[in-house]
């Protein structure tokens, strides 16, 4: 299934022209990298967001934001977001600033 391109541009968008920033097809969607790490993606028609193991179970406990894993594995520290979570523009803002704060800390790769 394609990923949904009207939420990736929203992503991209939002984005705007932050430095550092590189789109990649990952995961069967389109992912954003801050720096070379995976920030926020879009799969399918969900967003792919990147909280860190710290923030993960407190993101978990957002409207609409579930696990994210390969094979039925959950990938700690990463969440995926169904249409109804970023169907608004703040919304949308607000995952990738939770993803923005962790991945921020990273080292560039």
């Amino acid at each position: 299934m394609p990923f949904d391109a009207t939420l990736a541009a929203r992503v991209r968008e939002n984005l705007g022209r932050s430095r550092n920033i590189v789109e990649k097809k990952m995961f069967g969607g389109i992912a954003f990298l801050l720096n070379g790490n995976l920030l926020v993606g879009v799969r399918r028609n969900a967003l792919l967001v990147r909280v860190g193991p710290e923030a993960y179970e407190e993101a978990l406990l957002e409207s609409f934001a579930g696990e994210f894993g390969v094979a039925d594995k959950p990938k700690r520290g990463w969440v995926l977001v169904e249409p109804e979570g970023v169907e608004h523009d703040e919304q949308l803002n607000e995952w990738i600033q939770k993803a923005w704060r962790f991945v921020d800390t990273l080292s560039a790769k």
